[in-house]
């Protein structure tokens, strides 16, 4: 089977690989969409671990083309949406449900030995079947929207986790895929939905999804034109959905006295470091908290409104890649031209 491998730092190469055997318990495969997320391309600017060829990608739809010994929870021809956590079970946090914190969390397409989506076929192990995330694809829902199942998983549960609102103005900073799900999401929950973004193709691309306001913060003071925007209050929620540490500095001075800020994109691990205002976080009773994957009853909701048509899975798709020009695909993602790209192995 042809398999896309990540080699370097900015590099894919496209080979034939041998076809996965399906143990007892487990499933194979046939990939028929793998979205390209913001920490993918976090991890294909900064390369791989050393010394590995990492088959890549983890917003996973496709169709069970061969089934192992000892499964009846699913048959040939079953669409199935995958989803990267693979938890423990056994730990303090998945003793308590808390899934996403698991002390030996592993994702697919991330982890080394946990090969993702772009490929051709994609085994799914026993452990996956077991503690991984798995759901049958809506029947109405086309494989191409099943792929956004995933991002849209860790939206919902950010949301249900910042209490957003009819009452509440939310401040979604970056206006990437994951920040114009942020839009679409908060409206949903009935928010007033404020968007700033630097780049004018991005706030171009998010017109479609109808926030309240946007903001080009390269012409723009954003905390004058958000106290403008709140009656000198302050949003009542910042999400801060791009991996730009200067814009979670400034969240603590867009939002109100008692309002929260949701750190959401992840920064480079060469620089995580960020600097708050700490008395304005104080006397204001602000709070700060970080918002990371989801548990997996999330992933089946995310399916869910995405067959319900919540979610305007055409607008957000812009690019699609054939495995054969995933290299053209990053890059496309990477130039900030595209809101999701997805490859169709």
């Amino acid at each position: 089977m042809k398999a896309a491998l990540f080699i370097a730092p900015q590099r894919f190469i496209v080979e034939e690989i041998p076809e996965p055997i399906v143990p007892p318990g487990g499933i194979l495969l046939k990939v028929w969409a793998c979205g390209i997320c913001g920490s993918d391309l976090r991890r294909w600017k900064e390369g791989p671990p050393p010394d590995t060829r990492i088959i890549a990608g983890h917003e996973i739809a496709g169709e069970v083309i061969a089934v192992g010994e000892g499964v009846t929870k699913y048959v040939i021809g079953d669409r199935l949406a995958v989803a990267p956590d693979i938890h423990c079970g056994m730990c303090y946090y998945c003793q308590r449900g808390l899934f996403n914190l698991c002390d030996d969390l592993r994702f697919l397409g991330i982890t080394p030995g946990y090969p993702g989506g772009f490929a051709e076929k994609m085994l799914i192990t026993p452990e996956v079947l077991a503690n991984g995330i798995v759901h049958l694809i809506p029947l109405a829902l086309p494989d191409l929207h099943a792929a956004l199942a995933e991002p849209c998983s860790s939206v919902l549960a950010c949301h249900h986790k910042a209490g957003t609102s009819l009452r509440d103005v939310v401040l979604v900073m970056g206006a990437g895929p994951i920040g114009c799900l942020h839009v679409i999401i908060a409206k949903s929950r009935g928010a007033t939905v404020i968007l700033s973004e630097p780049m004018p193709i991005r706030r171009e691309l998010a017109e479609v999804f109808q926030p309240d306001d946007i903001i080009d913060p390269t012409r723009e003071d954003v905390v004058s034109r958000v106290r403008e925007l709140t009656s000198e209050r302050g949003v009542d929620i910042v999400i801060c959905a791009n991996p730009v540490g200067v814009t979670q500095t400034q969240a603590v001075e867009l939002v109100r006295k008692g309002g929260r800020v949701v750190l959401f994109g992840g920064l480079p691990k060469a620089n995580p470091m960020v600097t708050f205002d700490s008395n304005r976080i104080h006397y204001g009773e602000i709070e700060v908290v970080g918002a990371f994957s989801y548990h997996p009853t999330y992933h089946e909701l995310a399916l869910d409104i995405l067959r319900r048509g919540l979610i305007p899975a055409d607008h957000l798709i812009t690019h699609q890649f054939k495995l054969d020009d995933i290299n053209i695909a990053f890059e496309t993602a990477a130039q900030g031209e595209a809101l999701k790209v997805i490859v169709t192995p």
